[in-house]
């Protein structure tokens, strides 16, 4: 049986938060950097965001499926998730991508850190 030491606790943990998204085909170069813009500002408003970066989609493999933008949000815990799903800045985040997204694929997964 494994010992209490080989599973983390939730303080030595870190819960990601993937976004990727995929634009629909007529979305301007500049609205792109507005949503970009747009997202990075959120760690300055929502302090619940423990860590956050993006990259464009790069892989050699062909497999990403449309989606060119991925977003990682990090949180110390869900209560953390769970502030900031709802949170105004989110939200009115939200409103500004759903009308210029094709996809979207979130998922999230606890990492020791």
């Amino acid at each position: 049986t494994p010992s209490a030491q080989s599973k983390p606790a939730e303080s030595d943990r870190l819960l990601r938060h993937i976004v990727l998204f995929k634009f629909k085909e007529d979305v301007s170069e500049e609205k792109i950097d507005e949503i970009v813009t747009a997202f990075t500002a959120l760690p300055d408003k929502i302090d619940a965001i423990h860590d956050f970066e993006w990259g464009e989609e790069n892989s050699p493999e062909n497999l990403s499926k449309g989606l060119t933008h991925c977003f990682l949000v990090t949180f110390k815990s869900e209560e953390d998730r769970a502030t900031y799903l709802p949170h105004p800045a989110h939200q009115e985040f939200v409103k500004l991508v759903k009308p210029v997204v094709a996809d979207v694929l979130v998922a999230d997964y606890w990492t020791d850190k």
